[in-house]
C-alpha cells in the first residue's frame, strides 16, 4: 500500500482534530455509529481477537445510569453530549477465536490463562477504542475520550453478569469549538523516540 492520505485527510484524523468537551445540539444517527464501527473493526488486533465491546449511552435513562460513576468534572459534559460510548472489552473474547482466527487453535492459548487474557483483552480493546476515535473523526464526528470514572460502577450498571469490563469513555457528537482549550504541547521525536 503506497497511497498516501492527502493533507485534509491527515488534518481530519490528527492535524487539526481536537478532543472536545462541548458539543453542538445536533443528533448523532445510529447509522453513522454503525459506519464508525464498521471502519474501526478493520484495525488489527492480536490473532484477530477483537475483544472490544461498545455501549452507546444516549437516552436520558441511560445517562442517569452512568452519572453516579462519573468523576465530578466529567458529569456536566457527559450529560450534555449526544452520545457517550463505553469502550469495554470481553474477557471471554477467546471463545470467538475458532471463527475469528481459524488458522490455529488460538482459543487454547488463552483458556485458563488469566494473565494472558487480561493483558490481551485490555491491550487490544484499547487499540480498538483508538481505532474507533479515528473512525469517528473520519466520518466528521468529534470525540472527547475520558478516563475519569469508576470502572466498577460502570460494570455493575451496564455489564452485570457478563464477562465484559469497561475501559474508557468517549463523548461523541459535533464539537463546539467554543469549549476548546488551547492545544497542549506534544513531545517531539527526540523526546519520545529513539533508533537502535
Amino acid at each position: 500500500m503506497e497511497e498516501i492520505l492527502n493533507q485534509s485527510g491527515i488534518d481530519l484524523l490528527f492535524g487539526t482534530a481536537r478532543s472536545y468537551s462541548k458539543f453542538r445540539p445536533q443528533p448523532v444517527s445510529d447509522d453513522i455509529l454503525r459506519q464508525a464501527w464498521d471502519l474501526a473493526r478493520m484495525g488489527p488486533t492480536s490473532v484477530n481477537c477483537q475483544p472490544a465491546r461498545i455501549v452507546f449511552v444516549r437516552s436520558p435513562a441511560a445517562k442517569e445510569k452512568l452519572r453516579p460513576a462519573l468523576a465530578p468534572g466529567n458529569v456536566d459534559k457527559t450529560m450534555a453530549a449526544p452520545i457517550t460510548a463505553i469502550i469495554a472489552h470481553d474477557m471471554e473474547f477467546y471463545e470467538a477465536l475458532p471463527r475469528l482466527f481459524p488458522h490455529a487453535d488460538a482459543r487454547a492459548w488463552f483458556a485458563g490463562n488469566e494473565a494472558m487474557i487480561q493483558a490481551t483483552a485490555t491491550r487490544n480493546g484499547t487499540l480498538q477504542g483508538g481505532y474507533f476515535i479515528l473512525a469517528c473523526r473520519a466520518l466528521g464526528l468529534d470525540c472527547g475520550p475520558m478516563s475519569g470514572f469508576d470502572n466498577a460502577k460502570v460494570d455493575a450498571a451496564f455489564f452485570a453478569g457478563t464477562s465484559i469490563r469497561s475501559n474508557f469513555l468517549i463523548n461523541i457528537g459535533y464539537g463546539d469549538a467554543a469549549g476548546l482549550y488551547p492545544r497542549g504541547p506534544r513531545l517531539d521525536f527526540s523526546e519520545a523516540c529513539r533508533m537502535e
